[in-house]
């Protein structure tokens, strides 16, 4: 593996060319942030989501993936963005490109934060998330054992807290919700 070359702005382009050879990586508006690996808390409620969702997909036209996965947001106004969400649900497979992307806006986001990746979640990806229209972005915080949950209406997110025992339902997802009591267990 080659060192990255410095650069004050990366493209898109520099992006593809990295390949699979470069550690794992987000490119916001031209500006790489690496992703450090995940802790094995984080992985287990990762997992545990996954699961849930994957159960209530089998046979729907809705499909979960989970990082490494590569969404590109705003594409099609050549954004230098790439974002890999923890997970995230598609409905429109239009947006699948080759399945090696998703091209536009997922219809439910789920990031967990972790001490690296906190304020680019919480702010950062917060604001990308909400201008390409993402529909429901859920911020999962491990330590509280707490998910906040993020409804698009019109412009704006609508925020509601949820906790350890707590179901969410998934207004993306029709009759689906998500057990955090099972999210969460130790």
């Amino acid at each position: 593996m080659e060192a990255l070359q410095k650069k004050e702005r990366y493209t898109y382009a520099d992006y593809e060319q990295w390949g699979d050879d470069y550690p794992r990586c987000e490119l916001i508006d031209g500006v790489v942030y690496m992703m450090a690996s995940p802790s094995r808390v984080h992985q287990q409620i990762s997992g545990r989501l996954l699961f849930q969702l994957q159960l209530f997909l089998h046979g729907k036209t809705c499909e979960v993936y989970h990082a490494p996965f590569d969404v590109r947001l705003n594409y099609a106004a050549a954004d230098d963005t790439v974002v890999q969400p923890d997970l995230l649900v598609v409905c429109d497979m239009s947006k699948l490109e080759n399945g090696k992307h998703c091209l536009g806006a997922p219809d439910l986001v789920i990031e967990i934060l972790s001490p690296s990746n906190t304020d680019r979640d919480m702010m950062t990806k917060f604001k990308k998330y909400l201008k390409a229209k993402v529909r429901e972005y859920w911020v999962v915080d491990t330590d509280d054992k707490t998910v906040v949950a993020y409804r698009l209406l019109d412009t704006q997110y609508i925020a509601t807290v949820y906790e350890a025992n707590d179901e969410i339902p998934v207004v993306v997802l029709e009759g689906c919700a998500i057990r955090l009591s099972e999210v969460f267990a130790e």
